[in-house]
């Protein structure tokens, strides 16, 4: 390979991680990586970059990969021909193109850090003087959709509807931090005028999850979003655009090739209405509530911006839609991604198209017919995917890290993470991702009356809302009081009803109709009354139903009815697996990719029955995921998941992957011999092992997440009968690594000097044990990642405040207290309350 940079710039250059392999390609291809995890940018750009290698190296390409991040599948040797481990920023860049004299580069691949940085590289003649080639989407189209002054005019030129909008922006001598105040005013307040008046919505541009935007409906806040949008920009300007508030949002996740074919991979349908940012909304694919005649007009307008704007691979297009009375309804044009996002990781998962995959062979210039589909074997990526079924996403929030954070939703991501579920209808996908989620609403709904459940709860966008909605329901709020206060379109508000009929029904001793929404044979039990043995529940009803008059009631007048898992899974149809094959059916599907679903006797098609796919005679076993990406549990368990993986296969044992989050590796199609995209409790763990019927199953991947799903699914696999062995270290070795009480009894009898401190399983026994030790003690609960609600206090008003959250965060509802000290100690994990000395 020639370098043609500096003698210099040869010496200082990085050098990479490689595994010594050549493949002797005709072109170098650079992929620029995303760097590390942050709001907005998270683990999809570590799958789309993984993919994207494979992808070229297919094409016999040798690529050149940099990426900061060390818990990711990219930066692994084995993953590109050269690994830098570097920053990602435009000198560090340089430097790897003086060494490695790449024939082009793909920037839509590492999300908006990719992208800024090459386009940066763009600018300062580096790429010019290097002879490398911007592959696929062109530079000029980055700046036409990332400038939104220009993609306004864009738009208009092609006709096509857009928000009125105008751009604030900073002369060549100012600052964000220095313009005068009088002097800003001025530009907004001209700024408001032009669009409309307030409420607007204020962009800023180059930037990502909607930093500095918002709705925003008083001048003192738009002069502060203004100014704070102006620091944040790259090219100091913010965008001012009418505010479509409360529209339906949509988003088309496009495909086109340099010969100009284009196709429509899917479409997705906020939940929410516009006012928060998608990656704030439970997002629903295929759309709901959008009728044909306005689907097909947005079709064509998708189809036409891609080709103007010369987009090569994927993209993303979203709408605003309302209901205008005419038959399609009116939509506007609000911005177009020229890159992979995380609604391509989305999109890919949910249809079974690899948006990456073909995106990077696009790049280099293969046509869309050109390129197999590897799912049906017999297609080809010319194909639009068809679906025949729901798909729903729900973000993870951090509420547990930040407490005291208004998490109202708005047009700035705060959500860390996503879970994605598959289902036959919207009821049971919206259950399976709000189980998948992991999220337990800080809120004792018994404490909350009608008035504060409407405003607090309904009225204002927040991560309970959907909780709310079904808790309305159960006190006997109608559709369209729910449907009013939320601004939700009555068809989704309508099914949430339809999920708390069904509980309500349960709660009588009807189990069919829960089980038919999506809720477990755990969860159906709960809501008779019985136990709740598993680890996550999707929502269990708070009050008792009410009746006509607003009175309390059970739904016949009489008294719930236990019952036992094992009594609900007798009377209730089991879940048989269906697959993802990104044709409905209509072609044969070689790739194991499953989802579960109740009830398949319902379906009229010969193939409702289970479409496993999967050689139960071999040796095989489970690897259990992470979940959704949040705080203390990142993108690092995935990795160890996918490496589990492979660890398998090179021992010649299936390895089947079970998980929910769809921007991760372990979740792509082709990196397990059957893929399982289902929530992470222990019954639905429990069926993928008994479909597959597996050897074992593997929990200490997942990070805390399938460490706590360990205990119950032992307890399942042993009600169950099932031969399956939980590898590795045992559930009663890992209790004693996450149970504080436990570990400190062990390293009393091992004569390990600890802090002095005990557990208490009350708040008297709590208070009673601070006392002995004496303010400030730490408290922490067991079994919780991150840090999670470990807290240092002082009084016993606030360690009594304390025990109330730890009990509700700690699957064993304990918590325990550590004596606060100038020296700083660490310790491992556990379940149970204990007080210590720091």
């Amino acid at each position: 390979m020639t370098d043609t940079g500096s003698d210099d710039g040869a010496t200082n250059a990085p050098e990479p991680v490689t595994d010594g392999g050549d493949t002797g390609a005709d072109r170098t291809i650079l992929l620029i990586g995303s760097g590390p995890i942050q709001i907005g940018q998270a683990a999809e750009f570590d799958y789309s970059g993984a993919q994207a290698c494979r992808a070229l190296q297919e094409e016999g390409a040798e690529v050149v990969l940099v990426n900061s991040n060390p818990a990711t599948i990219m930066t692994d040797p084995e993953t590109a021909d050269r690994v830098y481990v570097e920053p990602i920023t435009p000198d560090a860049i340089a430097e790897v193109i003086r060494k490695e004299n790449p024939d082009g580069v793909i920037a839509g691949l590492g999300g908006q850090t990719g992208l800024n940085v090459t386009a940066e590289l763009a600018e300062q003649g580096v790429l010019e003087e290097h002879d490398v080639e911007i592959m696929g989407t062109p530079l000029d189209t980055i700046y036409a959709t990332e400038d939104r002054d220009l993609f306004r005019k864009r738009m208009e030129d092609l006709g096509q509807p857009v928000p009125k909008s105008t751009t604030i922006t900073l002369d060549e001598d100012e600052s964000a931090t220095e313009l005068d105040e009088a002097a800003l005013r001025e530009r907004v307040e001209a700024g408001v005028e032009a669009v409309g008046g307030l409420p607007v919505i204020a962009r800023t541009t180059y930037t990502l999850g909607g930093s500095g935007s918002g709705v925003v409906g008083e001048m003192d806040e738009l002069l502060e979003r203004t100014r704070k949008g102006l620091r944040l920009s790259r090219n100091d300007e913010v965008l001012l655009t009418e505010s479509i508030s409360g529209w339906v949002e949509l988003e088309y996740e496009v495909m086109r090739d340099a010969g100009d074919s284009c196709i429509i991979i899917c479409n997705m349908e906020n939940l929410d209405p516009m006012g928060i940012h998608t990656g704030e909304s439970t997002v629903v694919t295929p759309s709901q509530v959008i009728p044909d005649d306005g689907h097909q007009e947005m079709r064509d307008a998708a189809l036409e911006v891609i080709r103007d704007l010369g987009i090569q691979g994927g993209c993303n297009i979203q709408f605003a839609w309302r209901d205008d009375g005419t038959p399609g309804g009116e939509y506007r044009v609000v911005e177009v991604n020229p890159r992979v996002s995380r609604s391509s990781a989305l999109a890919s998962k949910a249809t079974g198209y690899p948006i990456a995959r073909v995106t990077a062979k696009v790049a280099l210039g293969k046509r869309l017919h050109e390129i197999d589909n590897e799912i049906t074997g017999e297609t080809t990526a010319a194909f639009e995917p068809a679906i025949d079924y729901v798909v729903t996403k729900v973000p993870r929030w951090p509420l547990d890290k930040f407490p005291e954070t208004d998490f109202t939703l708005s047009t700035a991501m705060k959500s860390t993470g996503e879970a994605m579920s598959i289902g036959r209808t919207f009821e049971e996908s919206l259950l399976k991702a709000l189980r998948s989620s992991e999220y337990d609403p800080a809120v004792d709904w018994t404490a909350v009356d009608d008035d504060e459940l409407a405003e607090s709860y309904l009225v204002r966008p927040s991560p309970d809302r959907p909780y709310a909605m079904l808790e309305a329901f159960v006190r006997g709020f109608s559709v369209e009081e729910v449907a009013d206060l939320t601004g939700i379109e009555d068809w989704y508000v309508e099914r949430f009803k339809h999920v708390a009929d069904a509980a309500i029904e349960a709660a009588d001793g009807d189990y069919t109709a829960a089980a038919e929404v999506g809720f477990t044979d755990n969860e159906i039990a709960a809501i008779a009354g019985g136990e709740f043995p598993d680890t996550h529940a999707s929502w269990l009803p708070a009050s008792e139903p009410a009746v006509a008059d607003g009175a309390p009631a059970a739904a016949d007048g009489g008294e719930t009815v236990p019952a036992t898992p094992q009594e609900i899974a007798s009377e209730t149809p089991d879940r048989s697996f269906k697959q993802v094959d990104t044709c409905a059916g209509e072609f044969a599907a070689s790739t194991p990719y499953y989802y579960s679903a109740r009830r398949p006797e319902l379906f009229d098609d010969p193939g409702a029955a289970s479409e496993l796919q999967i050689d139960t005679d071999v040796e095989s076993v489970v690897v259990v995921g992470g979940g959704p990406i949040r705080i203390g549990q990142g993108v690092e368990f995935d990795y160890c998941a996918v490496h589990a993986v492979r660890a398998l296969e090179e021992l010649g044992i299936d390895a089947h992957v079970v998980n929910n989050n769809p921007e991760t590796v372990s979740t792509d199609y082709d990196t397990s011999d059957g893929l399982f995209f289902e929530p992470i409790t222990a019954e639905e763990i429990a069926d993928a092992i008994e479909a597959t019927d597996a050897d074992g199953v593997m929990v200490q991947f997942g990070g805390q997440t399938s460490v706590d799903v360990g205990e119950p699914l032992e307890a399942e696999l042993d009600r169950r009968g099932l031969d399956c062995e939980i590898l590795g270290t045992g559930v009663d070795a890992m209790d004693l690594a996450e149970d504080r009480d436990r570990f400190n009894r062990l390293l009393a009898e091992r004569g390990i000097e600890q802090p002095a401190g005990g557990s208490a399983t009350s708040e008297a026994e709590a208070l009673d044990l601070a006392h002995e030790i004496g303010y400030p003690v730490l408290v922490r609960p067991s079994y919780v990642l991150g840090g999670r609600a470990m807290e240092v206090v002082h009084s016993d008003d606030e360690l009594c405040e304390y025990v109330e959250e730890a009990v509700r965060v700690s699957p064993r509802n304990r918590s325990w207290s550590t004596r606060s000290s100038r020296t700083p100690w660490s310790w491992t994990s556990t379940p149970s309350a204990t007080a210590r000395t720091c």
